[in-house]
């Protein structure tokens, strides 16, 4: 099965190549770093000369609202086209947890957007939704930081394992298309404040953790539960927080 991974060279999309690749898959990482632009169209239908599933990882270079709206949603365009020419039958999306529930962050909305238009395609389709990752906790903490301090909401937050989000998108990727959204979550369940603690003092870092209500993250407010899965029906990865800082 030829797989295209777009977003190839990052975090996630590597880690899924290596996967697939031992899996006994054709995967194939495709970014501008191996001449694959989404945004242009430059190497998009070559790619995909037979493909069987697009597995979409990408991630807009700018977060600026414009720039990020115009990212996902040009991409997103260009690929299922493409996708529709090369008869691809399977697209599958990263995502967001809570994407539909942070209105006021311009980044979220424009997960909405990607989403929209990959559910209102003719291509059969799966979005998985994933939580923040553990290796993603740290700019969280950054992002929060007001003078000396990090000011921090104790919204609830689920954190996940980039490694648990790999599997779980191969075999999203291997799999029938869902047509629809799949979240996933790890196995526990912090406080955001206490969280940005615990990361701080694992990592030696003094700055205090002001616990504030109206923290914000990237600059959206967050209710409790903006950030976690609602509901039983999401997947759940199996390392746990200790475990991935033990590796």
């Amino acid at each position: 099965m030829k797989i295209v991974v777009i977003g190839g060279s990052g975090l996630i999309g590597s880690r899924l190549v290596t996967l697939l690749d031992r899996q006994g898959h054709r995967a194939v990482p495709a970014s501008p770093r191996t001449g694959v632009d989404t945004l242009t169209g430059a190497g998009v239908a070559e790619v995909l000369d037979g493909a069987d599933v697009v597995v979409d990882v990408s991630n807009s270079p700018s977060f600026e609202e414009t720039a990020v709206l115009r990212f996902f949603e040009t991409s997103t365009r260009t690929l299922l086209a493409a996708e529709a020419e090369a008869g691809v039958r399977h697209h599958v999306a990263l995502s967001i947890v809570g994407t539909d529930r942070i209105p006021d962050s311009g980044y979220m909305r424009a997960k909405v957007a990607q989403e929209a238009l990959v559910a209102g395609a003719d291509i059969p389709w799966t979005v998985v939704r994933a939580t923040q990752f553990f290796e993603f906790v740290p700019a969280i903490v950054d992002a929060a930081v007001v003078g000396d301090e990090v000011r921090l909401p104790p919204a609830l937050i689920q954190p996940v394992a980039a490694d648990d989000v790999v599997a779980t998108l191969a075999g999203i990727a291997v799999g029938a298309p869902v047509d629809g959204i799949v979240e996933l979550a790890g196995p526990q369940r912090f406080r955001l404040d206490e969280l940005g603690r615990e990361t701080l003092a694992a990592a030696g870092d003094p700055r205090p953790v002001v616990t504030d209500p109206q923290g914000r993250y990237f600059g959206a407010l967050l209710a409790e539960q903006s950030l976690v899965p609602l509901g039983d029906a999401a997947r759940t990865g199996g390392t746990r927080l200790a475990e991935w800082r033990g590796r």
